[in-house]
Parts: C-alpha cells; structure tokens; sequence
C-alpha cells in the first residue's frame, strides 16, 4: 500500500522528493499495545485524504513526488535511511514504537554534523532504561541525546529519575512544557539541519486518542500545525517521523488525522 491515491506519472521513486518508510516495530510497549499496525492504518487512511491543500492552493504531491517502499524491520531501517538519504531524498518515516526514532538519527547523524531534533511528545522519554532495556521506547530521546541535540515540545509527563537528568544534564532547559512552549525560544535552540519525531500522544486525546500512553493536556491541532509551519520557516527540516499510533476499530479518525499531519507536515516543507 502507498501514501495518497497517486496518479502513476507522479509516483516513480527515481522522481520521488519524499519517501515513506513504513517500520511496523513493537518490542518494548509498555501499556496499549498495537503499535506495529501504526504504518498500515497511516497508508489506509491516506488513500482518503483530499490532495489539494487549501491554504497553500496547490497540491504538493505534484511538486515533492512521494513514493512509499516495503515495510522495513528495525535491524535495517538505520541503512534503509542511510541509502535513502544518500538519493537525495528525504525519509519519512511511520512507526511503530518510538524506539525506532534513534535507529533512525544515527542514519542523519552520519550525514549532517550539524544535526539537531526536535521530539513532540506527551512523555519525556529520558530514561536510562526501562524494564530492563536500554531501547525502551521510553529510552527514546535519552538514546537520541547520545548522537544529538535534542529540543522537546508538549511533554507533560516525566518521572523523578528523568527530571533529576534533565535537570542535571541541561536538558531542562529544552524541554517545552505543554500549554507553555516559546515558539521563539524554541526556534532558537534549533540548529540549521532538523529532524523531527512526532509521538502522536503529544496531541491531547480529543485529538489523537488510539496511542499506548494517552495523556489529558495535549496540544490541539491548529497550534501543532503553526508551530510546525513556523520552524519550516527557519530550520532545513531534512526528515522526520511519526510513530505511535495504535489503531482502534471504532477509532478511524486519529488514523486520519496521522495521515494528514504526514501530509501537512510535507505540503510545508514543500
């Protein structure tokens, strides 16, 4: 399956801007389970979405081409990025648990030495390990911290054990609290080359609802949707993740909505 209802004379990997990366990976949740049919239920939901972006007034498969490959395992998405990038074109990649995120940078990190991340995410994810695993999605960003700067917007949940690091480390310091992120100071601690992982639980969950780990407080979409197009504007966004979606049967709508952000998020950088 591919992202969009693409007409075939816009859909060649050779021509491709974007390509998405389903990673179906599940090995560490640690609460709602069903993060492995994530990338599915994102494709699915794409073949529905209206192609044409009314704010902007084009349709910007026609001007990034999008191309989608086969589902690839954990174990080669680090080298499955590394080749992609080494096209000329920019990865997008559906998990999936977050634990794929640092699986992911280590391929960017190889390319760009001036890279940095920006996480959008409910949790803070800087645990050490967590049940006994150090590639604990809940080890997500303390792993990425190991290859990267890491800026994070929306967190509204962290344990003692990570507020004593982040505080220690500096980390503190760019954590963007939910209900209290500064655009602009945010924007500031970005370097000139970024990639962004979004957990789709950093939406409050009468927004995003089907994820592991629901959190009350979440950003809303319009204000996720400007803070996006804002750092476009600034930073040389070169990939980005979405992972986390957990689908639910009576529950198409944050389907939906993962597909649209995907798609928001390249109709910017476009």
């Amino acid at each position: 399956m591919k992202f969009l209802e693409i007409e075939p004379e816009y859909y060649n990997y050779s021509k491709a801007k974007y390509v998405v990366v389903p990673c179906p990976h599940e090995a560490t949740t640690s609460y709602g389970k069903g993060a492995r049919n994530g990338p599915a239920a994102i494709l699915r939901a794409s073949q529905q979405l209206e192609t044409f972006d009314e704010e902007r007034q084009f349709e910007p498969y026609q001007v990034s081409p999008i191309f989608t490959i086969k589902p690839v395992s954990a174990a080669g998405l680090t080298k499955k990025v590394s080749s992609i990038l080494t096209d000329g074109k920019v990865p997008v990649i559906l998990g999936g648990e977050h634990s794929l995120t640092p699986l992911a940078v280590k391929a960017f990190v190889d390319r760009y030495s001036d890279l940095s991340v920006l996480s959008f995410d409910a949790h803070a994810d800087l645990r050490d390990s967590y049940l006994g695993s150090k590639q604990s999605h809940a080890c997500a960003i303390r792993r990425t911290l190991e290859m990267a700067p890491v800026v994070q917007a929306g967190v509204r949940s962290i344990s003692k054990e990570e507020w004593d690091f982040a505080k220690k480390s500096g980390q503190l310091n760019r954590i963007h609290w939910a209900g209290k992120i500064n655009t602009k100071k945010l924007i500031s601690q970005l370097s000139g080359n970024l990639y962004v992982t979004i957990d789709v639980d950093v939406f409050d969950p009468a927004v995003i609802r089907s994820t592991g780990t629901p959190e009350p407080g979440g950003l809303d979409w319009n204000e996720t949707i400007d803070l996006l197009a804002a750092i476009s504007q600034k930073v040389n966004i070169v990939g980005f993740d979405l992972v986390e979606l957990s689908p639910k049967r009576d529950d198409l709508a944050s389907d939906f909505t993962a597909a649209k952000l995907v798609y928001k998020l390249i109709s910017l950088l476009s």
